[in-house]
């Protein structure tokens, strides 16, 4: 029986992001406030037929409040358990040095106005499969105490932030962009638009390819300035933060980029999220002093170099800041889990505009 009561714990995070490219895994070892070490991470792809059944839930995303998808679960369960006895085993990591799992799953709907969030996972099965308690369910009761439910990274950047120039903003590109403001103990997160996701949806419908490498096709386009500025008056950017997105929320407006050419259309999406990040800054108090990028698109260079010029200050990956970009979010997972069994909180006024700091988070032991 392992001691969840002792002060450290090691954790392994498991995470498939909104684009549902990959699972990512990775190993912390934390008491759930200061104490961090991570270690390895890796990213395990789904079955191509898991994959293809994701996206066309997506497509009709509202089945996740009505259908109880249990095979579609299962399919992603199983994903996941084979990722992380792959990665145990690539690692040589003897189980019983493991003292949690935590499982973010799949999310599939995300609607906190109607309080409703869902992420695929069967976290029971996975603790039964492994012998490893679990923590699952991570978003759940922010949500239903009237939080955004979302970013659910902010407490893990506060934590490996310490000893770096602050104000520093932490910049996630993944499907959804997402900031985390920390300066000293003041952190403040928020969605702030489309990122991966939107331009890689329209590439994979104009050419067939998953993304838009190095945002190449991107940068051989023209941009179209006058759909940009109709995008950006989409009230999302004046809301007030905390704030949250579904991977889905800006599609149906972009759909003004069908009319352009493949570089032209690739081009106007790529400068719509790099104007939704500039947009973020109406929400914090102090212009950062430097941004540090995690997800995919801290790897398109036509990104980063847009948001170089236009935010006026350093724009790096977090691999700068000696902490491992590929795996961040999966590291976020195993950090919270250890603080949701200490009963710390996951989520703040200011990260999610949860009414107080409150944990969350469903353990589950094996049976």
């Amino acid at each position: 029986m392992r001691d969840l009561a002792k002060q450290t714990l090691t954790a392994i995070g498991v995470i498939s992001g909104t684009s549902m490219d990959a699972i990512d895994v990775s190993i912390v070892e934390s008491d759930g406030r200061e104490t961090l070490r991570f270690g390895a991470g890796a990213s395990y792809p789904y079955p191509a037929q898991t994959r293809r059944e994701l996206q066309a839930l997506i497509a009709e995303a509202e089945r996740a409040v009505k259908e109880p998808l249990l095979e579609l679960e299962a399919a992603v369960t199983a994903a996941h358990l084979d990722a992380v006895r792959r990665f145990m085993a690539e690692q040589a990591l003897d189980p019983q040095s493991i003292d949690l799992v935590g499982l973010h799953g799949q999310t599939v709907y995300h609607r906190p106005e109607i309080r409703f969030t869902r992420q695929l996972i069967d976290g029971p099965a996975v603790a039964r499969a492994l012998g490893v308690p679990t923590v699952d369910r991570f978003r759940y009761a922010d949500v239903a105490a009237g939080g955004e439910g979302a970013p659910f990274a902010p407490l893990y950047h506060r934590a490996l932030a310490q000893g770096l120039e602050q104000p520093v903003m932490v910049l996630n590109l993944g499907g959804v962009g997402n900031v985390t403001y920390i300066d000293g103990d003041d952190v403040i997160a928020f969605d702030t638009g489309p990122a991966s996701a939107i331009l890689d949806d329209f590439v994979l419908r104009r050419l067939g390819r998953e993304y838009d490498a190095g945002g190449a096709l991107a940068a051989s386009g023209q941009v179209h300035e006058d759909l940009v500025a109709d995008f950006m008056t989409n009230p999302f950017f004046e809301r007030p933060a905390p704030k949250s997105l579904d991977r889905n929320d800006f599609h149906r407006r972009a759909k003004g980029v069908e009319a352009l050419s493949d570089a032209d259309g690739a081009a106007t999406l790529a400068a719509f999220t790099v104007e939704s990040v500039v947009a973020a800054l109406r929400h914090v108090p102090k212009a950062p002093r430097r941004w540090l990028v995690t997800g995919g698109g801290r790897l398109n260079s036509h990104f980063m170099a847009r948001l170089h010029e236009r935010l006026g200050v350093p724009v790096e990956p977090v691999e700068a800041a000696g902490w491992a970009g590929d795996v961040i979010e999966a590291q976020t997972f195993g950090y919270l889990a250890i603080r949701s069994v200490k009963s710390l909180p996951l989520s703040l006024p200011g990260t999610t505009g949860v009414p107080e700091p409150l944990t969350g988070g469903r353990l589950n032991l094996p049976s």
